[in-house]
């Protein structure tokens, strides 16, 4: 329970921090580098795959050593039992 606290405590904090950075960029005319950084440092963060699954699980997902046969097959145009590209 301590952690789970401790973790939401850290995160409303760097939260705060990086709002402080963007509002200041905003607002303040005397705003530099450091807020700049802390902005683009949050927002990089955001762009983080962070609902990703394993290859194993993922639907759809090829097998590892299946590229080079998937790419064959969707050259080879519709064929019987293989799926054209659509175009």
């Amino acid at each position: 329970m301590a952690g789970r606290i401790a973790r939401r405590g850290v995160l409303l904090g760097l939260g705060a921090v990086w709002w402080w950075a963007v509002l200041r960029l905003a607002v303040a005319p005397g705003a530099g580098a450091l807020e700049g950084t802390i902005a683009a440092g949050g927002w990089g963060l955001s762009l983080l795959p962070v609902h990703c699954v394993a290859k194993a699980q993922a639907v759809g997902a090829v097998a590892v050593g299946r590229w080079r046969a998937a790419w064959r097959v969707a050259e080879e145009g519709p064929g019987v039992g293989s799926v054209g590209r659509g175009l």
